[in-house]
């Protein structure tokens, strides 16, 4: 018995080396980034091993809490202090996105690694310095990432591979929907994704960004121009009271009184929809929607890409499912076919279950906190990275100018390429 356990534990080898995480936020988005921080490392054999170090966020109750639900060991108020504590190596962003850009150039000014929600900014300028300031880092040895995790559901990074080994052939049209309700109910409260000065953009940044950079990351290509309208349904909306974690008020939609006893209302500085047609540059043409209103959609985000060769297609509400059409097989027989995307060749599944067990939407974020530190392990650059999200900002910019000037075709800068 001896002999077998120190054979054993020479074939092991010694521990793989921390990797500290500070997380700034821990609501919405804290919540799924701590799941996969906390469960990659049990899956996956990773080179480093992540190690929750600190969460930050500016109520010191609310954070302890999160820290202690999550498995924090540390609690911090200043994200300051977080980004320079000698425990953390890595910084990961959860926070809204007019904080993005100076957690993020000071967090690599650090000498921290830096992973950053999306979109990365709530401008272009904004991105423009953190793509600069990445660059910089990156000569350090720093690497950041921003975090679109829908690249990382399993069918999406299958649908990628077989475009990109041709099976689709050249691409003709891409369309894109993301489809929620959260926000149909006129008396939902005033909650910071829905205040420019916050969020950036309405459902343009928080559902449209998604799609743009799924479309350009499948596509293998960027989008050079687009002719876009938006619309803001409800223009007031009750002030809230308390807390908020975005797509609902903590505890229930409380929202203040006037004097009078009605509920106070607010501007709503953001679109609620938008809908927009682009052209890749090789020429084939995107249809994009992106809308908070669609009564009955919960989490839509839809696709299909039309190819000279076949077709792909797949629903978020349906995550482990592909549907592909051969349209080299004879049209008798051909149509498109249902591929339950769990089998070990699959992207990611190997580390799973046995095929046909299905995996959901928190597994994206393992799968990014897996890439993320076999990246930055191997000292190669991860995707997407800050020019990625640069680029998806400036198609969001595009998209509101088209918007302003009632759909006029308004042109993309394509100074960066995104990552395939």
């Amino acid at each position: 018995m001896e002999q077998r356990d120190s054979e054993a534990a020479a074939t092991v080898g010694p521990p793989a080396q921390d990797l500290g995480v500070g997380m700034v936020g821990y609501a919405f988005m804290g919540a799924a980034h701590s799941q996969g921080w906390r469960t990659a490392g049990r899956v996956f054999d990773l080179p480093l091993r992540p190690v929750l170090a600190a969460i930050g966020g500016r109520d010191a109750a609310a954070v302890r809490a999160a820290a202690d639900r999550h498995g924090w060991a540390a609690a911090e108020t200043d994200w300051r202090d977080l980004v320079t504590r000698d425990d953390v190596q890595l910084v990961d962003i959860c926070t809204p996105g007019d904080s993005h850009a100076e957690i993020a150039v000071a967090a690599l000014e650090a000498g921290k690694h830096v992973l950053c929600e999306k979109p990365l900014a709530n401008s272009v300028a904004e991105a423009e310095a953190m793509v600069a300031a990445a660059e910089a880092a990156r000569e350090r040895g720093q690497l950041a990432m921003v975090g679109f995790n829908y690249r990382r559901v399993p069918a999406i990074a299958y649908a990628r591979r077989l475009i990109a080994d041709g099976r689709l052939g050249t691409l003709r049209h891409v369309r894109f929907t993301y489809l929620q309700d959260w926000l149909v109910d006129p008396e939902f409260p005033l909650t910071w994704r829905l205040r420019r000065e916050q969020a950036g953009s309405g459902a343009l940044g928080d559902l449209g960004a998604h799609i743009v950079d799924l479309a350009q990351y499948l596509a293998g290509e960027p989008l050079v121009g687009v002719s876009a309208l938006a619309e803001t349904f409800v223009r007031e909306r009750p002030l809230l009271a308390g807390a908020s974690a975005g797509l609902s008020a903590a505890g229930g939609p409380s929202v203040t009184s006037s004097a009078a006893g009605g509920a106070e209302r607010g501007p709503v500085t953001v679109d609620d929809a938008a809908v927009f047609t682009g052209r890749l540059a090789s020429g084939a043409l995107a249809s994009f929607e992106a809308t908070r209103m669609a009564s009955g959609r919960k989490n839509a985000l839809r696709l299909e890409i039309n190819g000279e060769l076949g077709s792909l297609a797949f629903d978020l509400e349906r995550l482990n499912e592909l549907f592909f059409h051969d349209h080299t097989e004879p049209a008798a027989s051909s149509g498109f076919k249902r591929i339950l995307v769990t089998e070990p060749e699959h992207p990611y599944l190997a580390a799973w279950w046995p095929p046909g067990h299905a995996l959901g939407y928190e597994h994206t974020f393992a799968h990014q906190a897996r890439d993320l530190v076999e990246a930055i392990a191997a000292g190669t650059d991860p995707a997407p990275s800050f020019a990625d999200g640069l680029q998806v900002q400036r198609v969001l910019a595009a998209v509101e100018e088209s918007a302003e000037k009632n759909a006029v075709y308004t042109p993309v800068p394509t100074s960066v390429q995104t990552q395939a």
